[in-house]
């Protein structure tokens, strides 16, 4: 009798891959338990509190905290990658206009498809580290430009190309606006930035990984990651949360609308996460955020976050149901004046240099990652039926 040794040596995994260690990595990790997360050897969350975008870029790029001629060199060198190449930009109008409704988080994988073939993005297995990360920085310095752009483009706008002078976040924001933002506002969408620049294995990261495992390009494994971020359940749920908060309206309206439908089973956007089971140390930071710019929104915001945390608490014991990084960081954006549709394409603007950290890694190992599945279908072999 012929064995199957790929069937007994199957490992049985729960769903999703929950909890399962698939490889080991310098970038950092995230302890659910305690609501601690960090990168490399640093707190994420004081690395937010304390410096800049760039330096935090430079530490997942190049395993250390510049000290400050670094940090300005760092700075000038990627600043100076702003720009697209003539034929991406020639080509993000129509890119644009096929995008339509879908946004520019669609649109930006096609132009990271452009950006690669135009700067001649070889596969990683073909290169060495140092080209591996210099394709990282490229495409990482390159997407504030492109996102921005095809929102731009999207509403009638012309882009409005970058600035070498200011800062990853406060670019950003010119760009997306054309008027350079306040110190407050630029500072706020940064330390946002930083503090989701990278967060363990999640379905983006995890996805770019597998990618850059078959040994492909850096803009491969960008576009591979970008689609996993677009889904509502990993990096759509910012928009999600403050439409909570405008179905709600007031805070006389707060409990009945809470307890309806958590009774009905259904999901409050911005409560609850899938590693944590204390507060979300990035949601504690971004409170802290929102709250340096007051006013009602915010104060509405703290009160439906205090009054569903005890709902959940009674409704659903022992489940430790709090408020995730999505709740105040659509709030920080709005307070900054991003459209709604932008919120997840921020995210992604952020994201993006931690994916390119972790594909530069897992393009270290030759190993291709290629799980397997169980069948559960009709057996086989079936006799293939006679066309009658």
């Amino acid at each position: 009798m012929s064995i199957n040794r790929a069937a007994a040596t199957r490992i049985e995994v729960p769903r999703g891959l929950a909890g399962v260690v698939v490889t080991d990595t310098r970038i950092g990790d995230v302890r659910g338990t305690e609501g601690f997360y960090h990168y490399r050897q640093y707190s994420a969350v004081e690395l937010a509190q304390t410096r800049g975008f760039e330096d935090v870029w430079h530490l997942l790029a190049s395993g250390e905290l510049p000290d400050a001629e670094q940090s300005a060199a760092f700075a000038a060198e990627t600043a100076a990658l702003r720009r697209l190449p003539d034929e991406v930009r020639a080509a993000l109008p129509a890119v644009a206009a096929a995008s339509g409704t879908s946004g520019p988080l669609s649109g930006m994988r096609t132009a990271l498809s452009l950006l690669g073939a135009a700067k001649g993005f070889r596969p990683v297995y073909d290169i060495g580290a140092d080209a591996r990360r210099a394709d990282t920085l490229v495409a990482s310095a390159a997407v504030p430009t492109l996102l921005t752009a095809l929102y731009r483009l999207g509403r009638g706008l012309d882009p409005v190309e970058p600035r070498e002078d200011l800062s990853y976040a406060a670019n950003y924001l010119y760009m997306l606006t054309g008027s350079e933002p306040d110190k407050q506002q630029a500072r706020a969408i940064e330390q946002y930035l930083i503090s989701t620049i990278d967060h363990g294995f999640n379905a983006s990261t995890f996805t770019a990984r597998v990618i850059a495992s078959t040994g492909a390009d850096v803009a491969a494994c960008l576009v591979g990651a970008v689609g996993a971020l677009s889904g509502p359940l990993h990096g759509g749920a910012p928009s999600r949360a403050l439409d909570t908060l405008d179905a709600i309206g007031t805070p006389d309206r707060i409990d009945p609308w809470i307890r309806e439908r958590v009774l009905a089973g259904d999901r409050i956007m911005g409560f609850g996460h899938a590693i944590y089971r204390t507060e979300d140390p990035r949601s504690r930071m971004l409170r802290a955020v929102a709250q340096q710019f007051g006013g009602p929104r915010v104060e509405f915001a703290v009160e439906v976050e205090r009054q569903v945390e005890a709902i959940l608490a009674e409704l659903k014991p022992g489940r430790e149901l709090h408020t995730n990084v999505e709740f105040y960081a659509g709030l920080v954006m709005e307070l900054c004046g991003l459209p709604r549709e932008m919120f997840t394409p921020t995210f992604a603007a952020a994201r993006v240099v931690g994916w390119g950290a972790n594909v530069v890694e897992q393009a270290e190992d030759s190993k291709i990652i290629r799980p397997v599945a169980r069948y559960v279908g009709v057996g086989a072999p079936v006799a293939v039926p006679e066309v009658v």
